[in-house]
């Protein structure tokens, strides 16, 4: 959970021909690193279209209770002009939040957003995704945000109200929860406010509250009223005092406002409170020495680690070397397919010690595989020795810190077996956490194992500020106060308890615990925390009285609904969701189960749930169900990798091209998308380096593409031969074009005339039957007149990598244009093939599993996996699902697949 809970507010109309429809746009976004700007961008432009729909009103409006935040942001604007306009209303919002509740209020009529059963939403607008009508509501929005996103087509002088609510608790880091509200309003509001009410019954230690964008004129609008439990804080400006200038209309209200605070803790046993029938539990005691740390630093150092993750990764281990304690031990291990260690062991970290790993991680230089099991059991093995000799103080905290930026791809490579030989390895006995650098990483499989070993996962993103978010992970972890505690609470009066048992306690950040009472008259509630110090154990008891609402809280300004319940059922579907990753199969079925119900009693948008969304209908059109979704973390990585040439209409899931696509990429792995039957079939072809294969054969129309495949530099230690596609032939012969397509350069013959085209440069040459377009170190485009186009996108890989090389990708587009006797590897599927998946059991992973599949006569076994394309985005790809036919697409192709391979590059033989 983050203690960051932030709002993004953007709006924009675009005029719209009256009764036009009315279509939801999600603006894709640039690279940056809060991914914000893309967004203003888009919107901005749209805006200065056309200005007659007035914004007049916004407001974001926070309660705080005991953590809990409860946020409603009500924006309304006014359409001015004498045609019907498309009001735009996009949010950002943390994306540990729950949405609870969205309702747009149209000419006197409220639409109000219902929380279903996500499988069962998706049937509800799956036909309206289908023709394009709608998309997901929620996309990710840089770091930490998810940005919400609608539009609505308001008839002439007619008004509109958004409002939209979602909750979460806060969490504590580093000794303080934070409110961040981003506001981007992009012209003057004439009632634009900023109001946040806090209650804490504990009292209130310190509060700050400052914007980004607050100059020192708006600087008194800031107003904060603190007192012993609560604060008032807002920020409203007046017209005038939002304009850049006097009588312009630019806006002064752009960038984030920012509130933090702490509580006071003089009670070691923390401070608990009853009400309604539900308890919640915070523990975070003052004044605790810290404990000692037994920590092993383990850095991939493969060849996707050059230069600045590298670079940075070596500067942030300075530093954080240096704030070791002299009582901590310390240890390093480096990984690509070979596992080194700074030392065999654990080492106190005394200056000296401090200095030689310092000069050590400054000769850290990368090459190779990623052996992440090796590396991973290099450190349990060194943590483990280091127990049994007793070198470490017995109260000491055994922790391991992992940093990559890939995937496994040497030794196990297996995830789901990796994270079974971490755990069986661990046994308990020491924390795991897990830094994922970059988008190449497989984040999913990091916050899996790291929450099986009592840690937790964080991305680093890659950016000029990655070496600050490595040091600043380890501030967080690098003061334990306590380790194993136990939160004991009467077991004949509490059911429905949320985790009570944790790993440690570290400086700064707080233990939550919340749990429904079977007695609501309780006088005495006793409480008991176990766990061990640095010297001795820790133990308190306390017992502690249900108190009447208005009196534990007795500003009921302050206050919004059964707020304790809703904590407690917050609290309890977020650690249902992560036993759903995590848990036994019988635990994960239970725990899915479970958290379904509660989302659904409780009208919070998860995983497991969606809020639909019925946008009203026009004389034209039908009324149209929009969904907005909890994305997963896996949803979030796809989002970013994705590239600024992914057509702005996206859903939170893969969607079928509009028209068929084929192609080959990879190691070689054959892909055939088919849109009409909604799915996609591929297969690999393995064959010796050097080997020349028949892609494509047309004799009507005098095409011939061939393909020859090259492999790695030298074979690699796991023994595994790759090889991918190294070069092309292409022939046109009614046209009388041929190219030779290579890592290295394009080469162009016609009728006698040669010319050559370097990936190093962006060119294009144009002729009467022929157009090349190259895209610098990307892609090139070829289109043959009145006939298909070829895209070859070339695949760079970093020159001093020890086996791989550059290679090529091959897809067709237009395939519709060649002849029904088109044919070759791929040519054979350009018409179409009819299959029919039946009986899918489980797989060798559970992730895969496997089918029969009727095709071309014959029932195969398959499996469902995905293969990767890259036409939008050349260093990641895009996850396409796919059904993987096995034995080099025996069965699905016609005949062998060496029936295929060609004795020269233009050679139809």
């Amino acid at each position: 959970m983050s203690g960051v809970w932030t709002v993004l507010l953007l709006w924009g109309v675009v005029f719209v021909p009256a009764l036009s429809h009315g279509a939801l746009v999600i603006s894709r976004e640039d690279s940056t690193p809060q991914g914000s700007d893309g967004a203003t961008r888009l919107l901005k432009k749209r805006s200065t279209d056309n200005m007659e729909v007035e914004v007049y009103s916004v407001k974001v409006a926070c309660k705080v209770a005991s953590r809990f935040a409860h946020t409603v942001i009500t924006s309304s604007a006014l359409n001015k002009a004498n045609s019907s306009q498309e009001v735009f209303f996009e949010v950002d919002l943390p994306k540990t939040a729950f949405i609870t509740n969205f309702s747009m209020e149209i000419q006197g009529q409220t639409y109000t957003g219902e929380v279903k059963e996500k499988e069962k939403a998706k049937k509800q607008y799956e036909k309206a995704v289908s023709t394009g009508q709608t998309a997901g509501l929620v996309k990710a929005s840089g770091r930490k945000m998810e940005k919400f996103s609608v539009s609505v087509n308001i008839a002439a002088n007619s008004n509109v109200t958004f409002i939209l609510t979602y909750e979460e608790l806060l969490q504590r880091k580093l000794g303080q929860y934070e409110i961040m509200t981003r506001v981007k309003p992009k012209q003057l509001v004439q009632h634009f406010e900023i109001v946040a009410d806090i209650y804490e019954p504990q009292g209130i230690a310190f509060l700050d509250a400052y914007g980004t964008f607050i100059s020192n004129e708006l600087l008194p609008l800031v107003e904060k009223t603190v007192t012993d439990k609560k604060a008032h804080i807002s920020f409203c400006p007046t017209m005038d005092q939002q304009r850049k200038c006097p009588g312009c209309d630019g806006t002064l209200i752009d960038g984030d406002f920012l509130i933090k605070y702490d509580v006071n803790r003089a009670e070691t046993l923390g401070d608990i409170q009853i009400v309604n029938g539900y308890f919640v539990h915070f523990f975070a005691p003052p004044d605790l020495p810290r404990v000692p740390k037994n920590v092993v630093f383990v850095i991939d150092r493969s060849g996707s680690m050059a230069g600045n993750k590298m670079h940075q990764t070596r500067e942030a281990m300075l530093t954080i070397l240096n704030d070791l304690h002299e009582d901590d031990y310390f240890g390093i291990v480096t990984f690509d397919h070979v596992i080194s260690t700074w030392k065999g062991s654990l080492t106190k970290a005394t200056t000296e010690n401090v200095s030689e790993a310092k000069g050590f991680v400054q000769t850290i230089q990368q090459s190779g595989y990623t052996d992440i099991n090796g590396a991973l059991m290099k450190a349990v093995d060194i943590m483990m020795k280091d127990k049994q000799a007793k070198k470490s103080t017995e109260r000491s905290v055994s922790m391991i810190i992992l940093l990559t930026d890939g995937m496994p791809n040497s030794g196990v490579s297996s995830t789901p077996q990796i994270q079974k030989n971490v755990h069986d390895a661990m046994g308990g006995n020491m924390s795991l956490f897990c830094l994922g650098f970059g988008n190449d990483v497989d984040y999913s499989f990091l916050d899996v194992m790291s929450r099986q070993n009592q840690g937790l996962a964080r991305r680093i993103y890659e950016g000029s500020d990655a070496t600050v978010q490595l040091q600043g992970f380890y501030k967080e972890v690098a003061s334990p106060l306590l380790s194993e505690v136990d939160l004991h609470y009467p077991d004949n009066l509490v059911n429905s308890l949320t985790n009570s048992h944790y790993k440690q306690l570290f400086n700064g950040s707080e233990i939550v615990v919340a749990g429904r009472l079977t007695d609501n008259s309780l006088d005495n509630f006793l409480v008991e925390v176990f766990a061990k110090g640095p010297e001795e154990d820790f133990i308190v008891k306390g017992q502690a009285s249900a108190q009447e609402w208005d009196i534990l809280y007795p500003e009921q300004e302050y206050i919004f609904g059964d707020f304790t319940e809703r904590l407690w059922a917050y609290l309890t579907i977020q650690q249902l969701l992560s036993l759903k990753e995590t848990g036994t199969a019988e635990e994960k079925g239970n725990a899915t189960a479970q958290a379904l119900e509660m989302s659904l009693q409780y009208s919070f948008v998860t995983p497991l749930t969606s809020m639909v969304v019925t946008k009203p209908k026009t004389e034209e059109e039908q009324e149209e169900p929009l969904i907005a979704d909890k994305l997963t973390e896996d949803e979030r990585q796809k989002a970013q990798r994705l590239g600024p040439f992914v057509p702005q209409m996206v859903s939170n899931s893969y969607r079928m091209p509009s028209s068929p696509t084929y192609f080959v990429d990879g190691d070689p792995h054959f892909m055939i998308e088919l849109p009409e039957q909604e799915d996609a079939l591929c297969f690999n072809i393995d064959d010796r380096p050097g080997t020349i294969f028949n892609l494509v054969r047309d004799q009507l129309a005098g095409i011939l593409v061939n393909g020859q495949t090259i492999g790695d530099k030298k074979v690699a230690p796991d023994g595994k031969v790759n090889a991918y596609f190294g070069r092309f032939g292409i022939v046109h012969q009614g046209l009388g074009v041929r190219l030779e397509v290579t890592t290295h350069d394009i080469t162009v013959s016609q009728d006698g005339k040669q010319a050559k085209l370097l990936w190093s440069d962006t060119a294009s040459l144009k002729g009467a039957n022929l157009d090349l377009q190259v895209t610098k170190d990307r892609s090139l485009t070829v289109t043959l007149r009145d006939s298909v186009r070829f895209v070859v996108i070339l695949h760079k890989v970093w020159k001093q990598h020890p086996y791989h090389q550059d290679y090529l990708g091959f897809y067709t587009l237009d395939s519709h244009l060649l002849s029904p006797s088109v044919h070759g590897l791929l040519g054979q599927f350009y018409h179409g093939v009819q299959f029919e998946v039946r009986d899918m059991r489980p797989g060798e992973e559970p992730e895969k599993p496997d089918a029969t599949m009727l095709v071309k006569g014959q029932e195969l076994t398959v499996t469902r996996g995905w293969q990767r394309d890259f036409r939008w985005d050349v260093k990641n790809g895009e996850n396409v699902p796919c059904w993987f036919i096995h034995s080099n697409g025996n069965g699905l192709i016609d005949g062998n697949h060496t029936d295929y391979i060609m004795s020269g590059l233009f050679k139809t033989v």
